[in-house]
């Protein structure tokens, strides 16, 4: 007599009353999802959360983490409870899973598995201001496949999670409210540079925008080129989210006092100004 092996726990059948309760999983998944990404969206913009030492950064922390639990949680109660697959019959599954995917949908378990990286190691989070895909912007949305950033030119960009595996991503503030914001303006080589250094060191530190502590210094640079001098200005402002107006604030108040002192900005040289005057041409 032959001895037959049984294996405990048979597969349950797949019928409809089966198929729709995967799909009412999943519905909840991504209902829970959505409600979780606009409470805490909302609760991040919430203005007395400096009582409580936190800030919207840290709050949207929280919401990648959340959808990745959401789907997960669902798709293992499907395959362990509504599919009635045992524990070694699930890790068998995983692997004939993953070999599947890595054979058919490699790009999309590339994302996926990018995501997943984001969510562990935060090279960026929500909020961020980073430069990725050759897009820079501020970082709206981490999901399952893709992450959201809109540009300064309010532009919803979508980057395909697997970025972080074979391209540099740079993140302007890691996290932190404030960012470095550097100004570059140029006036003429005979101008007095120390007087438009002083002029725009005031123009920095008056400015509504700017952060200045201990940890938060500026920094003024002069370099000097042919035609032009160049000073560079380095500080932060207080919210990322005011780097343009902080820059446009600087930039404008300091040429004004540039005028009145007499600092003009660098004299355009033309090649046919020189040949006239029998110079050769730049």
């Amino acid at each position: 007599m032959t001895n037959v092996d049984v294996i405990s726990g048979p597969v349950k059948s797949i019928n409809a009353s089966t198929i729709l309760t995967s799909l009412g999983m999943l519905f909840l998944a991504y209902a829970a999802s959505r409600i979780s990404t606009y409470v805490l969206t909302r609760l991040s913009e919430w203005k007395f959360l400096n009582v409580f030492g936190l800030n919207r950064i840290t709050v949207k922390i929280l919401i990648p983490l959340l959808k990745f639990a959401f789907y997960f949680a669902a798709i293992y109660f499907i395959l362990a409870s509504v599919l009635n697959i045992a524990s070694d019959e699930l890790i068998l599954f995983s692997g004939l899973l993953g070999a599947g995917l890595g054979f058919g949908l490699q790009g999309l378990f590339a994302d996926v598995i990018g995501g997943l990286l984001i969510v562990v190691e935060r090279p960026y989070q929500i909020g961020d201001k980073v430069t990725m895909g050759g897009h820079y912007g501020e970082v709206t949305d981490i999901g399952l496949r893709v992450t959201r950033l809109v540009t300064p030119d309010d532009t919803m960009v979508s980057v395909p999670n697997s970025t972080i595996f074979h391209n540099p991503i740079a993140n302007a503030n890691a996290g932190n409210l404030e960012m470095m914001v550097v100004i570059d303006l140029f006036i003429d080589p005979g101008c007095d540079a120390t007087l438009a250094m002083d002029i725009l060191r005031e123009a920095l530190v008056t400015s509504k925008y700017v952060r200045l502590s201990g940890k938060h210094k500026y920094v003024i640079l002069l370099k000097a080129f042919p035609f032009y001098k160049r000073i560079r200005v380095k500080g932060y402002v207080n919210d990322f989210r005011y780097e343009f107006p902080f820059e446009t604030d600087v930039t404008r108040r300091a040429w004004q006092q540039f005028r009145r002192a007499g600092i003009r900005p660098p004299r355009m040289i033309l090649a046919e100004e020189h040949t006239y005057r029998g110079e050769p041409g730049i």
